[in-house]
């Protein structure tokens, strides 16, 4: 517990000084000349682990680079850290609580202590409740109101319990069973209710509610939305149970709702919303995939979780990501990291680790409140790779920014069509060599004079054509996207985000900083419906509230 009540400051160890001076010498490094110069460069800057191929030989470092990092790490004392998160000490020091995710993925015969209580019997419980459900449903025996078996399955919540079990269901499409249909509903917004329910019947739909609390405003909203399609399309309230579940700290709040106790999936404090997807939070990637895929999928994050606790820190993928992070964002001025999958099954990769990496590490003071000394995380951004090259791939290419980017990347596809895999395998390297290489100008002006132009006009558009390459970024190839791989990849950029929140001291599993919206939004709504008359503190929002109420109608 005394590492996090009194965090190190990275900027006063040696390595970090010895990094500043670093990045002066290496202010003409160039990554042409580097592989020019080292034919084995790649070989030396890459590694595999958990089914995962990492390269990361496109970036701005050497030797000496890679070992100063590492000795900041070793400064910050990463492996006690390590040892801590693993063991449940309280590593989220403001709320006095340990992160203990990994647990879920352990398997039978281990034990984590929680306060002297070995906390594994009661995950192995909840995945055996998990097993019987989800089996009763894809074997038709949990039947609606009418007596129909269950054909879609409704995940109602929001943050961790949308984003990691949308990106993982979808992700692993490829495994999906046959009769059951999985979909999200998370935003309070009534549009996406009526989008989401259009095509379905209340008595072959099972809705899921996922709230620790069950009274996170969204999803109760929507919970008691859906409440009222199921009664209105003819269930009794006594029927209620046969159509709603929960995953809830809150037993009596779900009860109240009309969910049979035993239907309840519990949640633990020392699991946080981001993490929670290898929880019964994942209930829908179990219906969606299989229990058994749900399984292998804990399987690859536990074979991250022991890659991530033994391999040295020169050979630890989750610990050689962060340090790269932190090498671009305290020594390169990087505010933002780009995440660009070249797979569609993987398009809202980005928005998981969105939270992941911003809820966590988007702080401003460390462990023991005192305000932080350097950059913390990035801005994380991307979208579908093919799909960027067309849009703000040019910003990367030739923009005053240095984003650094994560090129991920399946070697095979479900889904074969012609070339097109090839064809999209061929664009992620060319970015990323693209990235690196760039174009001079005497390149440009070649290039131009091959085309016939004439000197003027070589002149001209030369500039134009010019892109500065030196622009680092990693690539993470699978041989084929499957549950096992899944839970790696995920499980890799868990530790990664953990490892950077150490050295730089804040704590990655806490959001004080969401819950004050929350609370504004409550007193707020008063104010526009009419029960609060109470001006607002500052005349914008006021001047909005007033907008509003002149001219709603609904």
């Amino acid at each position: 517990m005394e590492h996090y009540l009194k965090p190190l400051d990275a900027t006063q160890q040696p390595a970090w000084q010895a990094l500043r001076a670093q990045r002066e010498q290496m202010q003409q490094f160039n990554l042409r000349q580097a592989f020019a110069a080292d034919p084995q460069r790649f070989r030396r800057y890459s590694l595999s682990q958990g089914g995962l191929f990492l390269d990361y030989s496109k970036n701005l470092i050497d030797e000496r680079t890679l070992g100063l990092l590492v000795e900041l790490a070793e400064q910050m004392k990463l492996s006690q850290a390590i040892e801590q998160l693993f063991a449940g000490a309280p590593v989220n020091a403001s709320e006095r609580r340990p992160a203990l995710h990994t647990a879920l993925r352990r398997p039978v015969g281990e034990q984590v202590l929680v306060d002297g209580v070995d906390v594994m019997p009661q995950v192995h419980r909840v995945l055996a409740q998990m097993t019987e459900l989800v089996q009763r449903i894809h074997n038709g025996l949990w039947r609606g109101y009418t007596e129909k078996p269950i054909t879609d399955v409704v995940n109602i919540g929001i943050g961790g319990s949308f984003l990691g079990p949308q990106l993982v269901s979808e992700a692993l499409l490829p495994f999906a069973q046959r009769g059951v249909r999985c979909h999200y509903l998370a935003n309070i917004d009534g549009s996406e209710f009526h989008e989401v329910t259009a095509n379905m019947r209340a008595e072959t739909t099972l809705f899921i509610v996922s709230s620790k609390s069950f009274a996170t405003l969204e999803t109760l909203k929507n919970a008691q939305a859906a409440r009222r399609w199921v009664l209105d399309q003819g269930c009794a309230v006594a029927d209620l149970h046969r159509h709603f579940i929960a995953v809830s700290s809150n037993r009596q709040a779900a009860v109240e709702f009309g969910i049979a106790a035993e239907n309840i999936f519990p949640m633990w404090d020392w699991v946080g919303g981001r993490y929670s997807l290898w929880s019964a939070i994942g209930l829908p990637i179990a219906l969606a995939i299989g229990m058994g895929n749900f399984k292998e999928l804990l399987s690859g994050a536990y074979a991250m979780d022991q890659h991530f606790q033994s391999a040295s820190f020169e050979q630890n993928m989750p610990v050689l990501l962060a340090l790269l992070g932190v090498w671009y964002g305290d020594f390169w001025g990087a505010h933002s990291h780009a995440i660009l999958p070249y797979d569609h099954h993987l398009r809202n990769f980005n928005q998981h680790l969105q939270q992941l990496d911003m809820e966590s590490n988007g702080k401003s003071v460390r462990q023991d409140g005192s305000p932080v000394s350097c950059g913390t995380g990035p801005v994380i951004w991307g979208g579908v790779g093919c799909n960027g090259q067309h849009a703000y791939h040019q910003l990367l290419h030739q923009g005053t920014q240095l984003i650094p980017a994560d090129f991920i990347v399946p070697v095979t596809s479900y889904n074969p069509l012609a070339d097109h895999h090839q064809w999209l395998y061929a664009n992620c390297l060319s970015q990323s060599q693209a990235l690196m290489c760039g174009k001079t100008h005497a390149e440009a002006e070649a290039e131009l004079r091959d085309q016939g132009l004439s000197e003027d006009e070589v002149q001209r558009l030369a500039p134009h054509k010019v892109i500065p390459g030196n622009r680092p970024s990693n690539t993470i190839v699978l041989e084929r996207v499957s549950p096992r791989r899944m839970g790696a990849l995920v499980a890799l950029y868990e530790h990664k985000v953990f490892v950077q929140s150490v050295i730089w001291g804040n704590n990655a599993f806490d959001q004080w900083g969401v819950e004050l919206g929350k609370e504004l939004g409550k007193n707020l709504y008063g104010r526009l419906t009419g029960e609060d008359a109470t001006p607002a503190a500052d005349a914008s929002t006021q001047g909005l509230i007033d907008f509003f109420r002149a001219r709603h109608r609904g």
